[in-house]
């Protein structure tokens, strides 16, 4: 039994594999629609989500199986004090396999030691977002054909943001990707990141203004600034509105870079970029799914109709 608690659980390998399996399903969807019928997924969301929540449903519908869960904690166990060991060993008893979202670093982790049925973490706090990983370098092959050679800007909330942090450990698997970090100084990305990148080597920069940077860029990777990591209002009211990507910015980037964004987008993209070519971040929503059935069917260790193992 195999657990999904970071990108780099899976080797870039492994990771080829998932890709070319997603890709696939993408293409013959009905190749899959029953592969998993039989099969329940949980969806354990101790926070709010739409959009990771709705397409692991999607994703586990799409392969022909059942899903059932809760979307907050207030409407489980939890609720009532019981503990993350605890629910995931009931849930074991109910379903195949456990997509779990919770605000506390580790408590995933904390699951799958106990649980007796795969677990794929779906976000837990500020530290880990693998499934939106695996959906980013998704997009990213699929629309520019690598993984490599690639100059990416990171903008917004680098300090908090659990989803930047994570492609960033996938990303420096791969040859000669640099970084350009851009956010306020109360934003900046944490030492800790930054500190690994200089002991792999990796070429990184700091910069503020998003257009000291743009033309630069084969990918601009937006972010919101995240109310719920605040620990007080009046600074994140100040932070909200830092970056704003508009027409006027987009026209100094250039014509192949792509923009991606892993929602909900609140004041840092204007709508008038989502017409632009380059506006990728709904697709990469769709993609989304595309990947998550693939890790379904690989942690569950299912044979596609071809009779050869897709996992």
């Amino acid at each position: 039994m195999r657990h999904l608690m970071s990108p780099l659980d899976f080797t870039t390998r492994e990771l080829e594999q998932l890709f070319d399996l997603a890709n696939d399903m993408e293409q013959h969807r009905e190749r899959y629609a029953h592969i998993c019928e039989g099969k329940k997924l949980a969806t354990c969301f101790y926070e709010p989500s739409t959009r990771t929540r709705l397409s692991f449903e999607a994703a586990m519908l799409n392969l022909g199986g059942q899903v059932l869960g809760f979307s907050d904690a207030s409407s489980s166990s939890a609720a009532k004090g019981e503990s993350v060991s605890d629910t995931i060993r009931v849930i074991s008893c109910y379903a195949d396999i456990c997509a779990m979202r919770h605000p506390k670093e580790g408590a995933p982790m904390v699951a799958a030691g106990r649980s007796s049925i795969p677990v794929i973490n779906a976000g837990d706090g500020g530290h880990q977002h693998p499934t939106q990983t695996l959906t980013d370098l998704l997009t990213i092959r699929s629309l520019k054909g690598r993984l490599s050679d690639l100059t990416i800007g990171l903008c917004g909330d680098l300090k908090f943001g659990r989803t930047v942090h994570s492609l960033i450990h996938a990303l420096v698997r791969y040859e000669n990707i640099r970084f350009l970090f851009i956010s306020p100084e109360e934003l900046r990305m944490p030492s800790y990141m930054t500190e690994m990148l200089r002991e792999k080597g990796i070429a990184y920069e700091e910069v503020i203004r998003l257009e000291d940077c743009i033309d630069s860029l084969d990918l601009l990777y937006m972010t919101r600034v995240q109310r719920e990591r605040f620990f007080n209002e009046e600074d994140y009211v100040r932070l909200k509105d830092f970056y704003l990507l508009d027409k006027e910015k987009l026209s100094l980037a250039k014509d192949d870079m792509l923009i991606l964004h892993p929602l909900p987008r609140v004041n840092e993209i204007s709508v008038e970029v989502d017409d632009d070519p380059r506006a990728v971040y709904f697709r990469q929503a769709q993609y989304g799914v595309y990947i998550r059935m693939a890790l379904i069917c690989t942690l569950l260790g299912l044979t596609g109709e071809e009779g050869g193992n897709i996992c």
